[in-house]
């Protein structure tokens, strides 16, 4: 797509990736975009890089504004390759520009570039740029999601561009929330947005809750939001900033999802009767098997449920591998305000339930117990047990919840 202009002089020069599917792992079954902002200014200053891969496009975007050589500043929020990757590229053609970017976004960029013969300034919250009409603002926003990270403001855009932080993986020839929804919809905007939230900014609750307080107190007059993946905001801003206090907050649907692998369908079985007994109890309820499903779908449905029930036959006297892969997975993600319990089937000996719950330790989850486990293919009587169980466990779901 050509470079498309979201406020006067400032102009989305990004790459449109339709085909990606995995991005480090993530499914991207929507692909992705790569989002950077050209603003053309008494000092034309472009704000961040694309994937290496895509650079050709975000030039060409450029260049049909304005000389890539007339760029006088360079601004990196975010040294992922996804987003710094061009850099090499970009200043191949204004040698002389200078580099925005935090002390630790330099020392990062050092390890993927020769960069010796560029110039650099590095930036702390509070820091402006007066680059002509426009103000810059930089804040620092360390580990939203990575340690260099930051965001930048433009001051008489009224216009956040906000790095990683509220933005989607999702391929689109729309541009803007209110496009967007027109073409496809409200809802499948925000279930990006939680995909998102979910599989990266997840473990970052607290310090997003602190950075938008950060925000609000320095008076910020924000009438867009543009993020570096997706669509951009410039009808709704506070929807979205709203999302990612809720989430912050650890907001969740007053349901379960039983995330589950199996070898001859022992624990597969299980899994209709406990649904039975949750449904029963007057609480919604989702399956997934994780072998038919990407981690990434998994991740998502955990997070917006308030509680998980996990099912492994065991093997090997361990989890089975799909499933132990699942919890290392969300370990790192550090999930809170959720509730789990295990259930499970086993041969000649048991084990995979007792290791699940020990894996809910390390996270500090709510735990549900006992698990159940099964001995080989459950039999009538095993029916009734795991009814009862999932009643049971849909009962104390329903207690938890109201804390929230």
């Amino acid at each position: 797509m050509k470079a498309i202009e979201i406020k006067p002089d400032i102009f989305w020069v990004g790459a449109i990736d339709w085909a990606v599917r995995d991005f480090h792992g993530y499914v991207t079954s929507n692909g992705t975009t790569y989002n950077n902002y050209l603003i053309l200014d008494k000092q034309v200053t472009l704000m961040d890089t694309v994937k290496h891969d895509f650079a050709e496009i975000t030039i060409n975007n450029i260049k049909n504004l304005v000389e890539p050589s007339k760029i006088a500043n360079v601004v990196i929020n975010h040294i992922e390759p996804d987003h710094a990757g061009g850099i090499d590229k970009i200043m191949a053609f204004t040698p002389d520009a200078t580099i925005y970017i935090t002390d630790r976004g330099k020392k990062g960029l050092d390890r993927h570039f020769n960069t010796s013969r560029w110039n650099f300034k590095i930036v702390k919250t509070g820091n402006t740029l007066n680059i002509g009409k426009y103000n810059l603002l930089f804040i620092e926003t360390p580990m939203l999601h990575w340690p260099d990270s930051m965001v930048t403001y433009v001051k008489e855009a009224k216009l956040l561009i906000s790095q990683d932080a509220f933005g989607q993986h999702y391929a689109s020839s729309s541009r803007f929330d209110d496009e967007f929804v027109t073409c496809e919809s409200m809802a499948q905007l925000e279930d990006s947005v939680i995909d998102y939230y979910a599989n990266i900014l997840m473990p970052f609750g607290q310090l997003i809750k602190a950075k938008i307080a950060e925000i609000q107190k320095l008076g910020l007059e924000i009438s867009m939001i543009a993020p570096d993946h997706g669509i951009i905001w410039r009808q709704n801003p506070p929807k979205v900033l709203n999302m990612y206090l809720d989430m912050a907050n650890g907001k969740a649907d007053l349901r379960i999802v039983i995330i589950y692998d199996t070898m001859w369908h022992s624990t597969e079985r299980m899994t209709i009767p406990i649904t039975d007994g949750i449904r029963d109890e007057g609480v919604d309820c989702k399956i997934i098997k994780l072998r038919t499903t990407p981690m990434s779908v998994a991740i998502k449905e955990l997070w917006k449920s308030r509680a998980c029930l996990i099912g492994s036959p065991t093997l090997n006297n361990v989890m089975f591998p799909s499933v132990a892969e699942f919890l290392t997975h969300l370990r790192g993600l550090r999930p809170k305000n959720r509730i789990a319990g295990a259930f499970g089937s086993y041969g000649w000996g048991g084990g995979a339930v007792k290791e699940a719950y020990e894996e809910f330790r390390k996270m500090g989850l709510e735990i549900y117990e006992p698990g159940l486990q099964v001995l080989y293919n459950p039999s009538s009587d095993d029916e009734t047990k795991c009814y009862e169980f999932g009643k049971e466990f849909a009962k104390k779901v329903k207690e938890y919840h109201k804390k929230f």
